[in-house]
This record gives C-alpha cells, sequence and structure tokens, in this order.
C-alpha cells in the first residue's frame, strides 16, 4: 500500500470494475478475499467478507469495495495457500437460487496467477457452467499465467473427472497488457473494456437458450395525448436502466 498511488490490485478493481458496475442495477456487490489468516485467532480463509461482515460482505459501489480492501489489508495476514474453489463455489451457490433467467451473476477474480487447488477450482468450474454465470479472470504482476489460460477454456473447454463443461464460462485477461510501464496508468479502458467483457454476451444467451428461456415482451408504450397548451413543456422525467 503507498499513500501516493494505487497498489496493482486496487488500479486492476478501479479500471475494471468502472465498467462492470454499471451492469448492476443496486451497485451492491458481495467482496471476498482469499488466501489470509484471519483475526482474532488466525485462522486461514479461501472466502471471507473484505468488509469484515459475514452476514453481508456486500459493498456500495467500486469506492466501498476499495475501501473494504484497504480495511482488509490492514487487519488480516495474507497467507498461503491460493485456493480459488471456496470463492467460485460461493458464488455458484447464490447463482443457483434463481435460474429463470431474471438474474445472471459475473465473478471477478484478480489474482497474481499462483493457484493452489486447480483440480478443486476446474470441478467447481465445471459445476458452475450450467449456472447463470460467468467468471473474468484479472491476472496481475508478471507471473506465467499458464494456469488461467487453461481455464479459460477457450482452445481446449475446460474438464474435471472426465466431465466437460456445458458451457465456456471464464474470461482470462492479463492486466499488464493495458498499463504503462511505470505500472500505475490504464492505456486503453476502451480496449480493457472490449476485452474483459468480450465473451460475456454469448456466455449470457448460450445459458438463456440452453434453459429455453426468451427476451421477455416489453410492454407496449401507452399512447400521449397531445399536449394541452403548446407553450409549457414537462420537465423530463429520470431513465431508470436495470440490467
Amino acid at each position: 500500500m503507498s499513500p501516493y498511488q494505487l497498489n496493482a490490485y486496487a488500479l486492476a478493481l478501479t479500471a475494471v470494475g468502472e465498467i462492470i458496475q454499471h451492469y448492476d442495477s443496486d451497485k451492491m456487490f458481495p467482496a471476498l478475499g482469499f488466501g489470509a489468516k484471519l483475526p482474532p485467532d488466525g485462522r486461514v480463509s479461501h472466502e471471507f467478507p473484505l468488509n469484515g461482515n459475514q452476514e453481508n460482505p456486500s459493498c456500495c459501489g467500486i469506492d466501498g469495495i476499495l475501501e473494504a480492501y484497504h480495511h482488509s489489508l490492514r487487519t488480516v495476514q495474507l497467507y498461503g495457500p491460493t485456493n480459488f474453489a471456496p470463492v467460485v463455489t460461493h458464488v455458484a451457490r447464490n447463482a443457483a437460487e434463481v435460474q429463470d433467467g431474471s438474474q445472471y451473476s459475473v465473478l471477478l477474480i484478480i489474482t497474481d496467477g499462483v493457484i493452489s487447488d486447480m483440480a478443486q477450482t476446474k470441478e467447481a468450474i465445471v459445476n458452475a457452467a450450467k449456472l447463470p454465470m460467468s467468471i473474468i479472470i484479472i491476472g496481475v504482476g508478471q507471473a506465467e499465467f499458464d494456469a488461467m489460460v487453461e481455464l479459460d477454456g477457450d482452445d481446449v473447454r475446460i474438464s474435471s473427472r472426465g466431465k466437460l463443461a456445458e458451457r465456456d464460462i471464464v474470461q482470462f485477461v492479463p492486466f499488464r497488457d493495458y498499463v504503462d510501464r511505470t505500472g500505475n496508468h490504464v492505456l486503453s479502458m476502451a480496449r480493457l473494456a472490449r476485452d474483459v467483457l468480450a465473451e460475456i454476451p454469448d456466455q449470457l444467451v448460450s445459458y438463456m437458450k440452453a434453459q429455453g428461456i426468451r427476451p421477455r415482451t416489453l410492454p407496449a408504450a401507452p399512447e400521449r395525448s397531445p399536449p394541452q397548451s403548446p407553450t409549457r413543456t414537462p420537465p423530463a422525467s429520470p431513465l431508470h436502466t436495470h440490467i
């Protein structure tokens, strides 16, 4: 942590979060950490709320997530191994509660590329592939991301215990491709947005088609009566968009 600039994780969270937050209607985001010893007893956890609230891990907006992240860094001790499966299973459990097409979950994982439970994570992703969810993995730092590329499954569909994932639900992006040489400035937000979200539309549509869910028909707009007075125009109503 530096008082002068964001670290790589916070920079990635801000850059990507500013893009994907607009696809959420209430801007309340559950934020979880993995790989740390928690106070007061030093228990190792791979699924803990960054805000310290076990009952409600949701944070308000990207600023709320950053605040919780910095609070967590000051209160926990980073500790291995690095396990993805508990967090993937956590989100999958929530996604399984609503499968009628009215909700779709996106899990954003920010990682340095190290993963200790590859087999369990692959199994969790294969199980999640039938649910209304997608996973975006942002690789931070200069490590080799071979494991993340394997999870992406663009070239070879991910499988576990002989079972092939029903859909490709993982998108991996190395964040270093989008920052300058100092590591503290995003070069192209538009290109980052395009690449991070590139596969989400098809993944969402593939789930809906697999479940036989068709788009809902918008209600017909009521006919407007002509204005009573041509000299007075009522103020415009705010537009509320929910995705």
